[in-house]
């Protein structure tokens, strides 16, 4: 299973829907600084029923207490008999509230699920509209003006089972509640099943996801059609609810996109102090919609509207649809099969007498399985919200809350008053389907049906496990998502190792590069001779080139010291010429030519001893001042090898 559930706080629900209002405690009020668990507000096992705590600020969010009962709702004045609860997040159009408690230290959510005051099968706080007013044990309701309608706070998702409602105003009767008592017209109930997509703002059998039983003259209503059925009732009557679904069916553990998987897409709030997970609601599917068409259309086709004879002028609205010729309708996509629930019926009891079964193969509480282009373009919308904050998407499976639900409509002021059991006023047959199908059955035959009663404390165990088996695969994903970030860990250190070491390699070839240049560069200046000159005869150096003399094929020997004789005046030489004349030199076949030095040491003429001698006196200075200089790139030649 899929864990949606975010780890964020959100404050309050968005525009849409009923604003939050500011964290910061009032002066009077005391914060609550322990993470104790907390009563609601009405519990009788709480001192203080009329205290209000005031929550902490966000950041100090898991300081709040952590509470097994909602605050919500409470009746601080017991002197009238309907309250609206305005204080609750009630459920608005497309969004669904249910109330929520701080999860204990180590959870992977911040959030889970509590419940309220009473702990019974009632009518829902939240699932209500909120001209419906109730009683504070949720089982008294009146209902203002139109027709506004109430929702149980438990669904029938499979089994049989039995409620009654007592009809206090209604049947056309004058409320004896209502501030007008010369209204043209009088109260009026209806009664019925219906699904999460039917609205709250009218009656029941408004549309495809209701059923309903009308009082003033007994007929069923589905589609907005009534049709003949049974009795009347009015003020003082008990009728009698029964419902009886098939065993629900498994999911396809092969088929990912099965509406029968269990999926919460919900986010946790905070509205008027008190956590909330906030869900959108089930949107209705245009192939039901499509039912409530009465032009007797095919029902493999949408809907679509009548054209008009009277021409109009051309409009954005009036304009033929792309890629359609002018008179061309347009194709209608084809609608998906709407799957029913084999062997389910509705029937209804007035004064413990059975009006028979009012509908049968009832549809499946289910969303229909979307289609491949709608998954693609969802998951489009996905990868385009990347990064972005945490928002609603819809919600393709079952989260745990679909069903039908015992829905009741009330108008101008009607009342009634719920009996969920176990002590009915009118207690049906044991075998309730055997006098529905009209079969004999014995009267000691064991009961099989239940109480709705007793579906309130199954449905949040089925919650409460949701929670634990979310927290564990939470748990689960965390510990894996932790793996694969170590093993990403360990291969970035891998790779950033691998990276040092290639740079070091890459430094140090490029460190012996520069050291065997800069070797071979001491080895080329060490085998050129520096030739100083007598400051007498002229301060400038003479270097012969050894690329130059190893181009010419010459072999590289010691050179005489030059002679006054040869190098008497230097002004006239150019600057890249020598001071001495050439030679030409046999040696391995080819001609070489020397820059002022003898072919051969031992032809060193006798008679320049003298000139020598001042010649090394000449060159001494020169000689200590190149052997202190060792930057240089031209080293220092022994004189007397030299001579």
């Amino acid at each position: 299973m899929v864990v949606v559930a975010d780890s964020s706080i959100v404050d309050g629900p968005s525009s849409s829907r009923p604003s939050t209002p500011s964290l910061v405690p009032p002066k009077k009020r005391k914060v609550a600084s322990n993470p104790e668990q907390s009563p609601a507000p009405n519990d009788p096992n709480n001192p203080s029923t009329a205290a209000n705590v005031a929550l902490p600020t966000r950041n100090d969010f898991f300081s709040r207490p952590r509470l097994t009962i909602s605050r919500c709702p409470t009746f601080p004045d017991t002197s009238i008999t309907y309250h609206a609860t305005e204080q609750l997040a009630m459920n608005r159009i497309g969004f669904r509230y249910v109330p929520a408690g701080v999860s204990p230290p180590g959870s992977a959510f911040p959030c889970r699920t509590i419940e309220s005051l009473p702990t019974s099968y009632r009518v829902s706080w939240e699932d209500r509209s909120s001209f419906v007013k109730v009683t504070p044990d949720g089982l008294g309701l009146i209902g203002e003006r139109g027709f506004r309608s109430a929702r149980c706070n438990a669904p029938v998702r499979e089994g049989k089972w039995y409620m009654e409602v007592r009809i206090e105003d209604g049947g056309g009767d004058c409320s004896t509640h209502a501030p007008d008592t010369n209204m043209r017209q009088g109260s009026h109930v209806r009664l019925g099943w219906a699904r999460r997509e039917a609205p709250l703002n009218g009656p029941v059998g408004l549309d495809a996801y209701s059923y309903g039983y009308r009082d003033n003259n007994g007929d069923k209503v589905y589609l907005s059609r009534p049709c003949p059925y049974g009795h009347s009732f009015r003020s003082g009557d008990v009728i009698g609810m029964y419902i009886s679904l098939p065993p629900r069916r498994k999911p396809d553990s092969h088929d990912p996109h099965d509406p029968a998987h269990i999926r919460r897409e919900r986010i946790a709030i905070e509205f008027k102090g008190q956590e909330y997970f906030e869900s959108l609601e089930y949107p209705q599917s245009k192939e039901m919609t499509a039912l409530m068409d009465f032009s007797n259309k095919s029902n493999n086709t949408a809907s679509l509207p009548s054209t008009s004879s009277n021409k109009k002028a051309a409009s954005t609205k009036n304009l033929p649809e792309r890629g359609t010729r002018p008179g061309q309708v347009p194709e209608a996509p084809v609608l998906r099969p709407l799957p029913t629930l084999p062997d389910s019926y509705i029937a209804f009891f007035v004064n413990g007498k059975c009006q028979g079964i009012a509908f049968e193969d009832l549809f499946d509480y289910l969303p229909l399985r979307t289609t491949p282009a709608s998954r693609k373009k969802e998951k489009d919308k996905k990868r385009a919200r990347e990064g972005a904050p945490r928002e609603h998407k819809e919600n393709p499976f079952d989260d745990g809350t679909l069903g039908y639900y015992p829905f009741i409509s009330l108008f101008n002021y009607a009342r009634v008053r719920l009996n969920p059991g176990p002590n009915f006023d009118f207690p049906p047959p044991p075998d309730i389907d055997s006098v529905l199908k009209d079969t004999d059955h014995p009267v000691t035959q064991d009961q099989t049906w239940r109480p709705i009663y007793e579906r309130y404390p199954e449905f949040m165990k089925e919650q409460w496990d949701l929670d634990e088996e979310e927290e564990e695969e939470a748990k689960l994903e965390a510990a894996k998502n932790a793996e694969v970030e170590k093993i990403e860990a360990q291969k970035k250190a891998q790779r950033e190792k691998s990276r040092q070491q290639t740079e070091a390699r890459k430094r140090a070839k490029k460190n012996a590069e520069l050291r065997g240049s800069s070797v071979a560069s001491a080895q080329v200046s060490a085998m050129e001779p520096v030739v100083p000159i007598d400051d007498r005869l002229g301060s400038t150096v003479l270097i012969v080139s050894t690329s130059q003399a190893t181009d010419r094929g010459v072999d590289q020997m010691h050179s005489p010291a030059p002679t006054a004789a040869s190098s008497g005046d230097f002004n006239h030489i150019p600057e890249a010429e020598s001071g001495y004349n050439s030679e030409v030199v046999e040696g391995d076949g080819e001609e070489e030519q020397h820059d002022g030095f003898a072919a051969d040491v031992d032809h060193h003429d006798e008679d320049d001893d003298e000139d020598d001698e001042v010649f090394r006196e000449a060159a001494s200075p020169y000689r200590k001042s190149r052997t202190q200089n060792n930057s240089s790139s031209v080293m220092d030649i022994d004189l007397e090898d030299l001579l």
